[in-house]
């Protein structure tokens, strides 16, 4: 059997100005879409940087790289090299670089249920996290902060001898295998860091747009009740709540995550083509594979989740809370699916900010869930419209409005149901995810002394959209 050959999708040339000054139509069409003219500067950030490289450094590039074109994925593997006075560019490209890309592909943006606890977990992750660090692309610690008073030792211990792998500061419960192991397998992993009797969990966040070869890793170490009840085997849960199991977060979600985590790790580098020259239908094969990956990864997230909503003993802590921040973060972080679909997130802007006495990352977990909720049932070229308002007493609340199908008396009647999925008809396509979004939703908001209600408008005899209000107890300066 023939080995099939790579294939040049697009070749570019640019200048010693890093100005992209001949492309072939896929290349000058991604120039276009991230704002650049041709002839004119490189516009495409990725592209850009390896340009850069190559240029100053006088050496070959050859790596995979992705860019979003304002809707699609476009992701390829580009070859660079400077441009020399005997090469077929000429006097005009003279100091600057060729430009190689085969393997072409452009893909939708994923599916948002399958990626949405991701976001979230990420976000109220780094917003809880007492400690921080930034590593290179071979899990290297290059600095490290903390604002917790028992992670001196460890802070210490990184300044007298800097520069080693993050994993040696710390020790890795359940891990015998030598380190660094693939980030995939290390992230949700649990660790106890010197000078603490508490127990840590592991969050790697890659940085860069490939997740498949990150330029290097936010390192989060965070703890909460959840962990410190726990011992670092998974075990102790029956101790404090005897009369509630918590099957999935305690043992099944633990063994699990590992597995599904390489799993994810081998499915993406197959789709990458990192391992060598694959033809197209089994990376995309893989990709499928890693995607499901994901999905089923989102479920056990939600599954533990529910677990711990349920539990008779589960609290939230109180804090002064920001909800136009709030808000705004959480739509953010809904960014880029919102603009595949055309969609604006309009977010009332207040004279004074208002603020809920609640837990922050709940706050966030809900709003981006009903946001991503509001995006992904309405139609393209639409507005979701975020409201924070104080209402009379000691409320204030958060509406989350869209323009796609509304909800009905019946569908409203169940809607926060667990296990619930027919409430309306998604216009992203997007029908994947556990049915437990708005029932933990409505569990959290109910937890901080608040509630979370669904109000349906109606025009005529048709249904026009839809309101979700959030609202929680307002927090006063006494």
């Amino acid at each position: 059997m023939n080995r099939q050959q790579s294939i040049v999708a697009a070749h570019g040339l640019t200048d010693e100005h890093d100005r992209l000054i001949r492309a072939d139509e896929p290349l000058a069409e991604l120039q276009e879409a991230c704002g650049g003219s041709l002839p004119g500067a490189l516009a495409v950030p990725e592209l850009l940087e390896l340009v850069q490289q190559c240029r100053k450094l006088g050496l070959r590039i050859a790596r995979e790289f992705s860019a979003f074109d304002g809707q699609d994925t476009v992701a390829g593997f580009v070859r660079i090299h400077p441009v020399d006075e005997g090469d077929e560019g000429g006097a005009d490209a003279l100091g600057g670089c060729e430009i190689l890309i085969e393997n072409w592909q452009s893909a939708g943006q994923a599916n948002g249920n399958s990626l949405q606890g991701i976001e979230w977990l990420d976000a109220s992750d780094r917003a809880s996290a007492e400690i921080t660090a930034r590593l290179d692309a071979r899990q290297k610690l290059q600095f490290i902060t903390s604002v917790s008073a028992d992670a001196q030792a460890l802070v210490k211990a990184v300044e007298l001898a800097p520069g080693k792998a993050w994993s040696e500061y710390v020790e890795l419960a359940g891990i015998t295998h030598e380190q660094p192991l693939h980030w995939r397998l290390l992230d949700g992993a649990r660790a106890r860091v010197p000078g603490s009797d508490r127990i840590w969990r592991v969050r790697l966040l890659p940085v860069g747009p490939a997740s498949s070869a990150p330029r290097g890793f936010e390192l989060l170490l965070i703890t909460d009740q959840l962990l410190d009840e726990d011992a670092a085997d998974g075990g102790g849960a029956e101790d404090t709540a005897p009369e509630h199991s918590r099957l999935i977060g305690s043992a099944l979600t633990p063994v699990l995550r590992q597995p599904i985590a390489r799993i994810i790790a081998n499915a993406e580098t197959v789709h990458a083509r990192l391992a060598g020259p694959l033809r197209d239908e089994y990376s995309e094969y893989a990709a499928n594979i890693a995607a499901a990956g994901h999905h089923l990864s989102g479920m056990l997230d939600d599954l533990a989740d529910l677990e711990v909503v349920e539990a008779p003993e589960f609290t939230t802590t109180k804090e002064r809370v920001d909800l136009v921040d709030v808000a705004t973060r959480s739509a953010g972080i809904l960014g880029v699916r919102a603009q595949s679909r055309d969609i604006t997130v309009n977010i009332e802007e207040l004279a004074e900010p208002i603020f809920a006495n609640a837990e922050f990352r709940r706050v966030l977990q809900i709003l981006i869930n009903l946001i991503g909720n509001a995006i992904a049932y309405s139609p393209t070229g639409s507005v979701v419209y975020v409201k924070v308002s104080q209402e009379t007493g000691d409320r204030a609340t958060v509406t989350i409005s869209d323009q796609g199908p509304g909800v009905s008396q019946d569908q409203a009647a169940k809607i926060f149901d667990k296990f619930e999925r027919l409430g309306r008809d998604s216009d992203g396509g997007n029908d994947t995810g556990s049915g437990l979004g708005l029932f933990i939703s409505r569990k959290l908001a109910l937890a901080m002394g608040g509630n979370l209600e669904v109000l349906p408008s109606r025009s005529g005899d048709q249904l026009i959209g839809a309101e979700f209000k959030l609202s929680l107890p307002l927090h006063t300066a006494t």
